[in-house]
């Protein structure tokens, strides 16, 4: 069932550094990507794909990870994603980013999940830098890192208490990720039936 896949689907941040994701899986996943819906159909998207152990560490030195984690968040070199898609948009065929990135990014995401991996999405990084480290031509502007492997944590959901949205590590490693619930979230039409 869908809703379960997406609720499955959590951000990782450690990983399993023993598991390669293959060139193939890579592939079948930006293979979802390229049949998401596009803004005027234009598929301005185009990505850069890596299961190198080198280009990944050089990749996770230019990316800013766990925005809310206060301490104990940082992956050792045996826990680092073991593969990399950025996604990228292409300025000769427009020069709006418009949705398709998010579009493409959370089909990737849930596509990894359905195969048992999990991943990070990055809007937090040292584009300049990453570009040049990369080769990547400048009529493609970066919009995305997407950190991907087989997951080493666990992840639980959580209500939110007192609007306390930031996630946070236990004593046993467990991360908890507090979400609002639905009737927090939902405005209703007085009209509706």
């Amino acid at each position: 069932m869908f809703k379960n896949l997406v609720y499955k689907n959590r951000t990782i941040r450690r990983f399993d550094g023993s598991y390669i994701v293959s060139k193939e899986i890579l592939e079948e996943l930006v293979d979802l990507a390229r049949m998401t819906p596009s803004s005027m159909n234009l598929q301005p998207l185009k990505y850069y794909i890596t299961n190198s152990k080198k280009t990944n560490e050089l990749i996770y030195k230019h990316l800013i990870w766990a925005g809310c984690q206060v301490e104990g968040e940082g992956s050792g070199s045996a826990e680092l994603p073991t593969a990399h898609i950025i996604v990228l948009r292409d300025t000769d065929i427009t020069k709006h980013a418009s949705c398709d990135h998010g579009i493409a990014a959370q089909t990737i995401m849930l596509g990894a999940t359905e195969k048992g991996l999990g991943g990070c999405m990055h809007s937090g990084f040292k584009k300049a830098e990453l570009q040049a480290l990369l080769n990547i031509p400048e009529k493609y502007q970066i919009l995305f890192v997407l950190s991907l492997g087989k997951p080493k944590e666990t992840i639980v959901i959580e209500p939110v208490i007192n609007n306390k949205v930031a996630y946070w590590r236990d004593e046993q490693n467990i991360q908890h990720v507090p979400k609002r619930t639905l009737n927090e979230i939902l405005f209703y039409d007085p009209s509706m039936t």
